[in-house]
């Protein structure tokens, strides 16, 4: 029996459940991330900013700048949805196994929203509501996401896959920070409204709790996804101690 044949006679069977869970964690995230694409599109289709801003959150911020900021905002919303909308569907394994073609194609799609949406994210971090905090947050989530994209890209060229899996999963990581900023904002909110004595301030609840979410909604992301790619045996980050000195 060859050396490959017996690791493949004695290596444990999938586990079912482990599929399972998978399949499932991915639906979760698929979900999440249209829901947040369709919230995108029906806030921002519908109506112009102004009309979106007097409703409050995040449009506020930008109602009242330029017109050269207002459309990078706008350029921003479509093409970082362009990314979130099609960023779950480059983890499908059965997509990558029957389709390879669609893979590549919607691959494509997502480096193009990551580029340009990445490129109009920082230039929205010089305009933000919460100064500095944003603008290091924001800028630093910007800039992370089109370096993870870039590195995920050219791993593939170079025919790389282990590398591109990684890459891409915390590329992804920080796409989803659209969905996990919400959901921040929503349990931030929320502990205040639990923990108020007298009157609910609703605008005030919500500027608090904006402005620790310019970290609060990719660095966690950033840990859970280097634990997948440990998980899944790809390349990862390690600390290696430093040698000895002469």
């Amino acid at each position: 029996m060859t050396s490959t044949a017996a690791h493949a006679a004695t290596a444990p069977a999938p586990d079912p459940t482990s599929r399972r869970g998978g399949r499932f964690r991915w639906t979760v995230v698929l979900l999440t991330s249209l829901a947040i694409v369709g919230y995108a599109v029906g806030t921002y289709a519908q109506a112009d900013l102004p009309i979106a801003a007097s409703k409050g959150g995040l449009p506020a911020t930008y109602a009242e700048r330029p017109m050269a900021v207002q459309v990078t905002f706008y350029v921003h919303i479509v093409t970082a949805a362009l990314a979130l909308l099609v960023g779950p569907f480059q983890f499908s394994t059965a997509l990558r196994r029957r389709s390879p073609a669609v893979h590549r194609w919607t691959g494509r799609v997502y480096v193009f929203g990551v580029a340009v949406g990445s490129l109009a994210a920082f230039v929205m971090a010089f305009f933000n509501s919460v100064a500095f905090n944003g603008f290091f947050g924001f800028g630093g989530l910007a800039l992370l996401w089109a370096w993870t994209t870039w590195r995920g890209y050219r791993a593939v060229r170079d025919r790389d896959l282990p590398s591109h899996r990684a890459w891409m999963i915390r590329s992804f990581a920080l796409t989803y920070a659209a969905v996990t900023l919400r959901s921040w904002l929503g349990v931030l909110i929320l502990l205040q409204t639990l923990t108020a004595q007298g009157h609910v301030d609703g605008q005030r609840f919500f500027d608090n709790a904006y402005a620790a979410v310019p970290f609060l909604c990719w660095l966690p992301n950033l840990i859970v996804a280097e634990f997948l790619i440990r998980r899944r045996g790809l390349p990862a980050y390690r600390l290696t101690p430093a040698g000895p000195q002469s």
